[in-house]
């Protein structure tokens, strides 16, 4: 079967599921871009001038071109779309192709969580339907767990926060485990010149701006280490059980009993019902159905709900991605949180 008659025919089966069919814009502002995902991000976009000089960049993902239409829309109710196209994003890997043709199908707006993640699911298996295969995988993990977990941790809370934002960056994510469980990035003699600049600017002018901030907001920070201070016992403990739960893996029938048998291991005040997850079969549609407590980590936009299928036929490849990310389209500029949950089929020629 033919890419482009296969595509066809699976927008016929997302679309008789009620999603209505939506265009999205190719060019996007760019600062939309680097204020959600910071300024390394721009290596990977490919970005311009337009004449009035506004900086502005091609799509780099589908999902966040229909989170700045919602946006731009000013929507305030749920809403089932989809759309097919190309996203233009250049990967770490000089070999990846930086065009990706895509379908994407969401919920934005929401608000019925666990009947939506649902939904999504079945729809991508709907979506299988249209192509012949013999086996293939479903992998399901969750973001939420994780950042409920880490809240439950005794460590300081900056350091919570800064482990829960770099989740997504696995490489600089362990850095930020070792530094965290040998303290290895204190040095006694910094933090005795710390300790005198501490006396000597709470005597001084706190109006005064160093490096873009006042005095008063750098002592505020001091102020704040003191009290919660990054302790090696305790910090080696934290990183034992992060380590120890990123190691979670089995048949997703497993999932919760394995999960509860964790957190009671380690004295964690968690539990996971065993309706929690969307699927509870290890097999469905010729899928294997597992648990990853570490997948997810491949878009820094996914707030709970992470799942991915891998299948191949003797023509195709096809892979769908797809999650739950309830905080984006307030990170591109909505005054508050609107839950969406949504996936993407990308397809290629084997």
């Amino acid at each position: 079967m033919k890419s482009k008659n296969l595509s066809e025919n699976i927008l016929k089966v997302i679309k008789s599921n009620g999603y209505k069919y939506i265009d999205l814009d190719t060019v996007i502002d760019t600062n939309l871009i680097l204020e959600r995902s910071g300024e390394n991000f721009r290596r990977f976009i490919f970005s311009f001038n337009d004449q009035l000089g506004n900086e502005l960049c091609l799509r780099p993902d589908l999902t966040i071109a229909s989170c700045v239409r919602y946006l731009n829309n000013n929507k305030k109710t749920s809403e089932k779309i989809f759309y097919s196209g190309q996203a233009f994003r250049k990967g770490l890997n000089k070999k990846d192709s930086v065009i990706r043709s895509q379908i994407g199908f969401e919920i934005l707006g929401s608000f019925t969580e666990k009947s939506d993640d649902k939904k999504i699911i079945e729809t991508s298996l709907k979506a299988l339907s249209k192509i012949k295969y013999k086996s293939g995988n479903l992998v399901i993990g969750n973001i939420e767990i994780f950042r409920i977990l880490l809240d439950k941790l005794d460590c300081p809370a900056r350091w919570k926060l800064r482990l829960q934002r770099h989740f997504w960056r696995e490489k600089y994510f362990n850095d930020l485990l070792k530094r965290l469980e040998t303290n290895s990035d204190i040095d006694p003699t910094i933090v005795e010149i710390d300790k005198k600049k501490y006396s000597k600017m709470i005597n001084g002018n706190q109006k005064k701006e160093v490096a873009g901030r006042s005095i008063e907001e750098i002592l505020l920070r001091f102020d704040t280490k003191i009290k919660d201070p990054r302790r090696t016992k305790k910090g080696s403990n934290v990183v034992k059980i992060l380590k120890e739960y990123l190691k979670i893996e089995c048949p997703i029938n497993q999932a919760s009993k394995k999960l509860n048998l964790f957190f009671k291991k380690n004295k964690i005040n968690l539990r996971v019902q065993d309706d929690y997850f969307p699927i509870t079969k290890n097999k469905i549609n010729k899928l294997n159905v597992r648990f990853n407590s570490s997948f997810g980590r491949h878009l820094e936009y996914y707030t709970g709900l992470v799942f991915k299928i891998d299948i191949k036929s003797k023509s195709e490849k096809l892979n769908i991605r797809g999650g739950r990310y309830d905080t984006l389209i307030k990170d591109l500029g909505f005054k508050k949180n609107i839950p969406a949950v949504g996936a993407a089929i990308n397809l290629e020629k084997i």
